[in-house]
């Protein structure tokens, strides 16, 4: 039973916010992946509170859409942004040169342990600490 517990928790991740848009855009490449990983709940998912307010903050945003991230977010750990990944994130943003929001994403992944899975590994790349799953 060991073994079994600890490899469940092998597979950790943090997904970015272009992960759950391109998913619920029911991308091709995205809708398996999140999915399997979604709907494992053996699988700790891991999301920063800016990808929160991101996937919220869309003008033309429906009531079908928003009640399908609703869905989505029952499914994950929404980590807060606490002063430790505020800190992180600004080391990130003025080391990398990455958007802010994105230096958040990646400084919760390294907060969680996790790797983060993007549809865009290249806004992260230049972060060497950072493990990257491109989708």
């Amino acid at each position: 039973m060991g073994t079994r517990a600890s490899l469940a928790h092998k597979f950790v991740y943090t997904l970015d916010t272009n992960a759950i848009i391109y998913y619920l855009q029911d991308d091709p490449r995205a809708v398996p992946i999140l999915q399997g990983i979604l709907d494992d709940p053996a699988i700790p998912v891991y999301i920063s509170a800016v990808t929160e307010a991101e996937l919220f903050s869309f003008p033309s945003l429906t009531d079908d859409e928003a009640q399908r991230i609703e869905n989505i977010l029952c499914t994950v750990f929404v980590i807060p942004l606490d002063s430790q990944i505020a800190r992180a994130a600004a080391n990130i943003r003025r080391t990398y040169r990455v958007k802010l929001p994105d230096s958040v994403v990646a400084a919760t992944a390294l907060f969680t342990g996790s790797p983060l899975l993007t549809c865009n590994a290249q806004d992260f790349k230049k972060i060497l600490t950072l493990r990257l799953q491109a989708i």
